[in-house]
């Protein structure tokens, strides 16, 4: 392994929450909902998915227990961290009138609470890396998502558990975490090794009782890598597929999977990257203000690109055709790399079943690996 780690046992991470919690953090953390594993408030190691497993195929998800003690022996579940920076409904401004009916602007922008979340894998620190690219890195940084942003504490898990869905390996995104965190975790049997990027992460890890990790505890935790990484049967390429993309737009088999695909947005509502949103406004109704707000949309929905009475792309051939060739075409252009993270959630929550990798393969074919 790439850093010097330490090793505490099983009952220091309820330490290392506790000591979040003391440091004003709310915790969020994997838990077992409605017949998924998804982040939510937590405040001891109870709450999570000890023993617990996943099976996940195109169009399938499906947990089970395994009598261990491990906390983190699952790949993911639908939801990634992204509802955290990026919320899915938030207000942005309130047009107020004052007694004069005179209008004034008010922002909305938001002062959250600082919040730490535990078990975030390598593929969901890339999809970080992404959002902070689109939000942060221009020349007019969004105010919402960098407010909190700001206030993020990563707890990061490498993966030793992918499913069947993951193709991290090929984009070049997992499954050991290696940068973005501010403390990574390698889950063993007994315990974790334990290591601090940031000087807050190191910070924490003086709190908890570690000591250095051994020789063969090291490389167990990197053979249960390696083993993940060697698991994943799915690929897809990682680099530019723009050009190859857009010189097969009229290839037959966008039709073929426009025949399967039912533009319900699944899998752009499970995608980490995916950032289109839509806008309205909420007036009050005796008109004293009105808010005007920000949500999650899907370039799947007709109103995504209805411009003056006009669908632009009104067939679902046309939107799956957009979404492909931005995520893994033009994302190089505006972003410098692919906008797929290889964490397989539009495969395994996709209704149809349908697999990016066997699409991709099947219009790109060999050029895909020129």
């Amino acid at each position: 392994m790439n850093h010097a780690y330490n090793y505490m046992t099983r009952d220091q991470l309820q330490v290392l929450i506790d000591e979040l919690r003391a440091m004003g953090y709310r915790c969020v953390g994997p838990q077992v909902r409605d017949g998924a594993i998804v982040y939510d408030n937590f405040a001891a190691c109870a709450q999570l998915p000890q023993g617990v497993s996943e099976q996940q195929s195109p169009g399938r998800y499906v947990l089970s227990k395994t009598g261990n003690q491990r906390y983190f022996s699952w790949a993911n579940g639908p939801q990634a961290i992204k509802p955290y920076v990026f919320a899915p409904r938030e207000n942005l401004w309130r047009t107020e009138q004052n007694g004069d009916g005179q209008l004034r602007f008010v922002d909305l922008t938001p002062d959250p609470e600082p919040v730490a979340i535990i078990g975030v894998r390598a593929c969901d620190l890339a999809e970080l890396y992404i959002q902070d690219k689109h939000f942060l890195h221009a020349e007019k940084k969004d105010p919402y998502y960098l407010a909190r942003r700001q206030k993020l504490f990563l707890v990061a898990v490498n993966c030793t558990h992918p499913a069947e869905t993951c193709f991290c390996v090929s984009t070049g995104d997992g499954p050991q975490a290696s940068y973005g965190y501010d403390v990574v975790l390698s889950e063993l049997d007994d315990g974790f090794l334990a290591h601090g990027l940031s000087d807050k992460g190191l910070e924490l890890l003086k709190k908890l009782a570690t000591v250095p990790a051994a020789e063969s505890q090291l490389q167990q935790a990197q053979e249960e890598i390696q083993r993940a990484a060697q698991q994943q049967t799915r690929r897809l390429p990682s680099q530019n597929l723009q050009q190859v993309l857009f010189d097969n737009l009229e290839h037959p088999r966008w039709e073929d999977v426009a025949a399967r695909c039912l533009a319900c947005g699944n899998c752009t509502a499970v995608c980490p990257t995916c950032f289109c949103h839509s806008e309205d406004e909420a007036p009050a109704l005796d008109g004293s203000h009105s808010d005007y707000f920000r949500q999650w949309d899907s370039c799947f929905t007709q109103g995504h690109s209805y411009i003056h009475g006009i669908t632009i792309r009104a067939a679902t051939v046309q939107r799956y055709r957009q979404w492909l060739t931005h995520k893994l075409g033009s994302w190089h252009e505006q972003y410098g790399r692919s906008g797929c993270v290889g964490c397989g959630r539009c495969i395994t929550w996709c209704p149809a079943g349908i697999d990016i990798t066997e699409e991709v393969a099947a219009i790109c074919g060999d050029k895909a690996d020129a």
